[in-house]
């Protein structure tokens, strides 16, 4: 079906940029890619210019620098203990992967590739798996009583095993589809009021303060969307490493 260009949805169309191909697979570097690389790109360029001068009374970028990485430390500690300050480097770096993927989006003419569920999933499913190894190595099969704690009734464990079981396996599906919901959303939402903005002329100043407000929202679930997402991974990791 031919995507309408003008469309609210034409936003979130995967188009190749450097058509590549290896060994019969379509392997195209994509505007999908393009955000990506910038997303690691500017984590790597603002980290660099805010760590190469490092001052004991911190400028701006230093500042916002040493405020992400202290506030990304904080929730490992609070959710995973001492124990989860190894497994620092991956959340910091989920957490501002997933940040500046969702702010990015909100430029004019850019993509949001964590409104596509592929990407999300993808991300999801590698935490789900990396998680259940560190679980299985830790503790050996008695990571099995994440499911069933030891001293439960047998007729609550009937009930409760399968429960614990389907809630463990969603787990990459319900972290998945929050992000993927909420910048689809919030984007479609976007670009429907900027449509009233254009085609109303002069008489299209009341959707432009709605735009207005509605992208200080987008900015504002763009922040928490990736809190979210790295919250509820330490939180899955601290049942691996500490279980309850």
């Amino acid at each position: 079906m031919a995507s309408n260009s003008h469309g609210p949805m034409e936003q979130f169309e995967i188009k190749p940029l450097i058509d590549l191909n290896l060994a019969g697979y379509d392997v195209s570097f994509t505007n999908s890619s393009l955000f990506m690389t910038l997303s690691v790109l500017i984590a790597f360029i603002f980290y660099w210019f805010a760590t190469r001068k490092s001052a004991l009374v911190p400028g701006r970028l230093q500042s916002i620098g040493e405020l992400i990485f202290d506030f990304t430390l904080s929730m490992i500690k609070e959710n995973v203990g001492k124990e989860g300050i190894k497994y620092f480097p991956f959340i910091f770096t989920l957490f501002l992967f997933i940040l500046l993927g969702n702010v990015l989006g909100l430029l004019p003419y850019s993509f949001t590739f964590t409104s596509h569920i592929v990407v999300n999933a993808g991300i999801a499913v590698f935490i789900f798996i990396g998680v259940t190894i560190i679980g299985f190595a830790r503790h050996g099969f008695h990571y099995l009583r994440l499911f069933c704690p030891e001293g439960t009734p047998i007729p609550v464990a009937i009930v409760l095993v399968p429960i614990e079981i389907m809630s463990y396996f969603i787990r990459p599906i319900s972290l998945s589809l929050r992000l993927f919901a909420n910048m689809l959303a919030g984007h479609v939402l976007l670009k429907v009021l900027a449509g009233f903005v254009i085609s109303l002329g002069f008489i299209g100043i009341v959707p432009f303060l709605a735009v207005s407000a509605v992208t200080l929202l987008e900015i504002m679930v763009a922040l928490i969307q990736a809190y979210v997402f790295a919250l509820l991974t330490t939180i899955y990791l601290n049942d691996a490493v500490n279980m309850h």
